[in-house]
């Protein structure tokens, strides 16, 4: 029976010495999880489909180098959103984005995310999530939980940059007046 290698040690074969094995056992471990939770962000399968693959050739061609900070989910989910947010900046991508959102917003069930986010259970500070505004939440969760910048934020929600600013800035005050 063979032994199962870490993360770090999968990334660390597959970076130095290009090793296959551990490309595809890396792939087997994260490629459903990150397609699933891309398909939380966009509606349009192939699309996603694209962005999971060209997730996973930058780790093995090595132009995204893992530092060992965090967790590889995390990691692959960053670079993944990224790719994401590239993709939609294309030709037609702005129409597409708002028609993934549009079903987003008017769909019955609620993402992992916004469950996580109505789920915390560190004092009141799930109350005080659940109070805000959905567009205030999705700011929050694009930025804090994601990782964007404000300009990835904004093309993913299709605002302005300074309308992200704003609303995350509007999200922090009534957290902090609700947690006072």
């Amino acid at each position: 029976m063979s032994e199962t290698r870490s993360d770090g040690e999968l990334l660390r074969a597959v970076a130095a010495e290009a090793d296959r094995r551990a490309f595809e056992e890396l792939y087997r471990r994260y490629a459903p999880w990150l397609t699933a939770r891309m398909r939380g962000r966009c509606a349009d399968a192939a699309v996603v489909d694209d962005v999971v693959q060209e997730t996973f050739l930058a780790v093995w061609r090595g132009s995204a180098r893992y530092r060992e900070e965090g967790d590889v989910a995390g990691w692959l989910w960053r670079i993944g959103s990224r790719r994401l947010i590239d993709v939609l900046r294309g030709d037609g991508a702005r129409g597409r984005l708002r028609q993934a959102l549009a079903r987003l917003r008017h769909r019955d069930e609620v993402s992992a995310e916004e469950r996580v986010l109505a789920g915390v259970e560190h004092g009141d500070l799930a109350g005080a999530l659940v109070r805000l505004s959905p567009e205030l939440r999705a700011v929050l969760q694009a930025t804090v939980v994601d990782g964007l910048t404000t300009r990835e934020a904004a093309v993913l929600l299709g605002i302005p940059p300074g309308t992200v600013k704003t609303r995350a800035m509007r999200a922090r005050r009534q957290l902090r007046e609700a947690l006072a």
